[in-house]
């Protein structure tokens, strides 16, 4: 099913484990989780992100853009003619929280799908309850792959969709000399294997690989061993308030960045606001939105944002981007799921099963075409390299000309190819739900 702006606007219709919710009742009857559809009554959706905590740098931006597609969706006719209806939660930047939570939406709640998270561990915490219970998360952000699960549909990059363009680029222009710096926890260190391998075809040279502890915002021993090592460039995966206290720290400590310029995977827009527009300057973004791009969607798509209630922080950004698609390719699925099994059958499990090759065009999606994977349920999407500019906007600098496959597991070929029925290995057997 493709979606356009006509056709919206005709539309008239683990760590999971240990966290025990002992005031909810929990019915021994699968029937009697998830969620319940009645016509006529709105369609419940779970908003998880942190509002709140280190992590709210990003979240709130995303948990905000939610709530706008929401509103432009339903004054477009909804979904299936019925209005959605978002339960917003604020995770606390807990990893705890986020699991809690989430059986909260889906037990109590009874919301048809979750949308949120933005690091892998938030996701790997509330993974084994939506699968549990065959539930479905829209994750809209970019993540490490090594993954094939059947209850997860994701908007944002691969590694293969940014990593692989990112780092000879980095080579190329400023020497095969290169220092990693992660946040510590499982995207960081899964990335950088991604990043060592394309690495090493580039002819480059790793200098060091240290981590640091989320949240963290001290980084003076670890720009001392920068400095030692003296690297042409940086890689970071540091992610959240850590990721602005790095590049302020950075520049206060005399580093240049025309000598050795920071190559992120997250420091975008809202970082850059936020840390100031001189800390973030010359540094380089992979992502698959910029709010530079010049489209007439996405013009349209700043424009009416920044002026709306939900633009009060005055900036767009690849995670709220992928965010805002995500809405779409929500309603998009649970429109066909509807029109094949009828309104009061669609479970969060059929949504998923009918959203591959969802297609969001030109003219409703900021970044351009893209589309949901039809195996795995990630999304093809066109990779790009910008460069933050002195207003902290950025400068898209190399962008690739078609799309790019997401391949979950392009640095483990022997592992097998993630299909909608599970991970297949290369004997044939399938494994379900692999995290």
């Amino acid at each position: 099913m493709k979606i356009t702006r006509r056709n919206i606007l005709k539309s008239t219709a683990a760590a999971a484990a240990a966290v025990s919710l002992p005031q909810l009742w929990i019915p021994e009857s699968s029937e009697a989780w998830g969620a319940t559809l009645k016509k006529g009554e709105p369609i419940k959706v779970g908003l998880l992100f942190s509002l709140t905590g280190s992590l709210a740098v990003p979240e709130e931006d995303s948990a905000l853009v939610m709530q706008y597609a929401i509103d432009e969706i339903n004054k477009a006719g909804g979904v299936a003619g019925l209005p959605i209806e978002p339960v917003i939660v604020d995770a606390k930047s807990d990893f705890a929280v986020y699991s809690e939570k989430a059986k909260e939406l889906i037990l109590r709640d009874k919301v048809i799908a979750l949308f949120g998270c933005y690091t892998s561990a938030s996701r790997k915490a509330i993974l084994p309850t939506v699968m549990q219970r065959d539930h479905l998360l829209y994750y809209p952000t970019c993540y490490e792959g090594a993954e094939c699960t059947q209850n997860t549909i994701c908007t944002g990059p691969l590694a293969n969709q940014h990593s692989q363009d990112l780092i000879p680029f980095m080579v190329q222009q400023f020497g095969k000399r290169v220092f990693f710096v992660g946040s510590n926890y499982v995207w960081p260190k899964e990335s950088n294997k991604n990043a060592k391998v394309w690495l090493e075809k580039a002819g480059g040279e790793l200098l060091g690989e240290e981590y640091i502890p989320l949240s963290s915002s001290e980084f003076g021993p670890l720009l001392n061993k920068i400095r030692d090592a003296n690297p042409d460039f940086i890689f970071s995966t540091v992610v959240g308030a850590s990721d602005i206290a790095f590049h302020k720290q950075f520049k206060q400590e005399g580093f240049k960045v025309d000598k050795m310029p920071i190559a992120s995977l997250t420091t975008g827009e809202i970082e850059t606001r936020a840390m100031g527009a001189e800390f973030g300057a010359g540094h380089f973004l992979s992502a698959p939105y910029f709010q530079s791009l010049d489209t007439p969607t996405n013009q349209k798509f700043v424009e009416s944002f920044l002026k709306s209630k939900y633009g009060k922080n005055g900036t767009t950004h690849y995670n709220m981007e992928e965010t805002y698609t995500s809405a779409y390719v929500f309603k998009a699925g649970f429109e066909k799921a509807a029109a094949a099994v009828g309104f009061e059958n669609v479970t969060p499990r059929i949504i998923r099963d009918h959203s591959g090759g969802i297609r969001v065009e030109d003219d409703v999606s900021p970044e351009g075409l893209i589309w949901i994977d039809e195996n795995n349920f990630n999304t093809w999407l066109k990779p790009k390299i910008g460069q933050c500019q002195a207003d902290g906007t950025f400068k898209i600098v190399k962008a690739a000309e078609k799309h790019v496959a997401p391949d979950p597991y392009s640095i483990y070929p022997d592992v097998g190819l993630c299909t909608k029925d599970g991970l297949k290995a290369p004997d044939g057997k399938i494994r379900k739900s692999v995290i």
